[in-house]
């Protein structure tokens, strides 16, 4: 295995560590988890089950035009959604400047262009000055050993994203459904999207990627979520059909339909 680390500077609150082993190299915040992982010889590849999962909101949902990532990492749900979402306009809200320097550097993030944008910026701060209905998805993988930072967990917080989605919009959350906070996090974003909240658990590990619609999505059925699950997958190379099922695992539904 081999390991680089990123020097500790003024004002900064992370360590980076790289590894790299069997053809993939990883990016670990400290002694924290894998953040982020890239096949070497499939840069746009997103290896991590739960990076998959945050695009689970299109079996309810066309592509996005405008999308915002909050937390860059090492880059994976920025370069896919690049390689893949050729329509959509993506910015990314990262507090680190060495994150963005390791993820471009180290992890192939393309420069930025007219469809991507890299901000060294504070994300609450980021949502709080975007104008209304101004983006179609809200990502967040600012997930850490100790949870979600409190800013962007706030209530508050919460209501700014959905006045910052368009009608139809998705806030997309990565949490970790063992984290004694996760029923709080849910609870929040219950009350402010008014209960229109899903849950995708990720069959890797323990993660789980909320996803709150500023509108109904009118009860959709299994039949037709199946039916454009299967669609998806062939235009999109992810496992679309995987997300229909697990969706039944912590859901309200019925043998016919999903209720959101």
């Amino acid at each position: 295995m081999l390991g680089r680390r990123t020097p500790r500077r003024g004002g900064d609150e992370i360590m980076i560590d790289v590894s790299e082993s069997q053809g993939v190299r990883k990016l670990h915040f400290g002694a924290d988890d894998t953040q982020s992982a890239m096949r070497i010889s499939d840069p746009n590849e997103m290896i991590l089950s739960y990076s998959r999962c945050m695009f689970g909101y299109l079996l309810f949902t066309d592509q996005p035009k405008t999308a915002l990532l909050i937390g860059l990492g090492g880059g994976s749900i920025a370069k896919w959604v690049h390689h893949k979402l050729v329509d959509t306009k993506l910015t990314c809200a990262e507090l680190h400047p060495q994150v963005i320097s390791v993820a471009r550097s180290m992890f192939c993030l393309p420069p930025d262009d007219d469809r991507l944008e890299v901000l060294c910026t504070d994300g609450a701060a980021y949502v709080y000055n975007m104008p209304e209905d101004s983006s179609d998805l809200i990502m967040m993988d600012a997930y850490s050993a100790t949870g979600i930072a409190e800013p962007l967990a706030t209530v508050d917080f919460f209501n700014a994203c959905k006045q910052r989605l368009t009608n139809n919009g998705v806030l997309a959350v990565n949490l970790w459904g063992a984290d004694r906070r996760f029923n709080h996090y849910l609870e929040r974003l219950g009350e402010v999207f008014e209960g229109r909240v899903l849950c995708l658990p990720a069959r890797q590990k323990g993660n789980v990627i909320a996803f709150a619609f500023r509108c109904g999505q009118s009860n959709p059925t299994w039949d037709k979520l199946a039916e454009r699950a299967k669609l998806l997958e062939t235009q999109l190379g992810l496992e679309f059909p995987e997300f229909v099922s697990d969706l039944a695992r912590m859901n309200p539904h019925n043998d016919r339909k999903l209720f959101i």
